[in-house]
């Protein structure tokens, strides 16, 4: 918990923001209510921290043309980027917002506690402001990492996965910042645990990892085989917020070129497209 700690994009400097954080809320004097309607109880929106389908969404083109570029190449993109990936270049633009979270350093009364860099209880952490966003498809659902779930410990396990390939026609190139940890898994049945932090016998009460991961387990019904090691996990928060004006905006040379800041082969192209000539429309990736 805290300000700005989780998302990344959303924090109290939205409040009354300048244009220059949110063009939205601080140039037109939006409300978080103009955009996530309400009706019946039920607000526009999904999270994709909670979100298990994509009903009742919020789009930028409820309210925007897809085409309103003056450039027909800046429209073309629209069919398979999403218009957050070049409209908020930079989030977390006043506050800080955590990146990674390294539990495995907790419990130390070695370590100086500052609440952005190190506490006893929930060990070391790395903030970050003005983050350029990490970029994937995204279809508007996730997969999901369950408790009892088999992980390889020699790799970063996500653990909500955005759903989306080149080849889905309903995915779109997407901004998030994605969280990194290392958590505590059971090192010989290969599934991360959850241990008891608050009460007795909890971590924060008597920082034992083996007691507080074998009092957990009990409690959500996973077996333990009562050894234990730490490793890598990823959390994807979509970035949608803080929009900046239209001026900042990323330009081709931010995406495309030596410099870009995509990787397109880990989004499932050869390359960059301008290189090989390929249309960035994803479902006409093979013509």
């Amino acid at each position: 918990g805290g300000n700005a700690v989780k998302h990344g994009d959303l924090d109290e400097t939205l409040y009354f923001p300048p244009e220059s954080v949110d063009v939205h809320m601080g140039k037109h004097d939006f409300l978080c209510t103009d955009c996530h309607q309400t009706q019946d109880h039920v607000i526009s929106g999904r999270s994709i921290s909670v979100s298990l389908d994509n009903k009742n969404q919020i789009y930028c083109t409820n309210c925007h043309n897809e085409n309103l570029h003056t450039d027909d190449r800046i429209n073309a993109h629209v069919a398979s980027v999403a218009c957050q990936t070049c409209h908020i270049p930079v989030a977390a633009t006043r506050d800080a917002t955590k990146m990674f979270w390294d539990w495995s350093t907790a419990g130390s009364d070695e370590i100086e506690e500052n609440v952005h860099t190190y506490l006893k209880i929930k060990g070391s952490f790395v903030y970050t402001s003005n983050f350029e966003p990490e970029f994937a498809w995204y279809n508007g659902t996730a997969s999901r990492y369950i408790l009892g779930d088999v992980m390889d410990p020699t790799v970063s396990t996500p653990i909500n996965m955005p759903n989306g390939d080149i080849t889905d026609p309903t995915a779109k190139v997407w901004p998030f910042k994605v969280h990194r940890a290392k958590q505590p898994y059971d090192s010989v049945f290969n599934i991360l645990l959850q241990p008891v932090t608050y009460g007795e016998g909890g971590f924060w009460h008597e920082f034992d990892w083996g007691q507080a991961l074998e009092l957990g387990s009990e409690i959500v019904g996973l077996d333990y085989s009562g050894e234990y090691d730490f490793a890598e996990t990823e959390m994807y928060w979509p970035t949608t917020h803080m929009v900046s004006p239209a001026a900042d905006a990323l330009t081709c040379d931010n995406c495309h070129g030596e410099n870009g800041r995509i990787n397109w082969e880990a989004l499932g192209y050869y390359g960059d497209p301008i290189d090989w000539g390929g249309r960035f429309r994803s479902n006409s990736y093979n013509e």
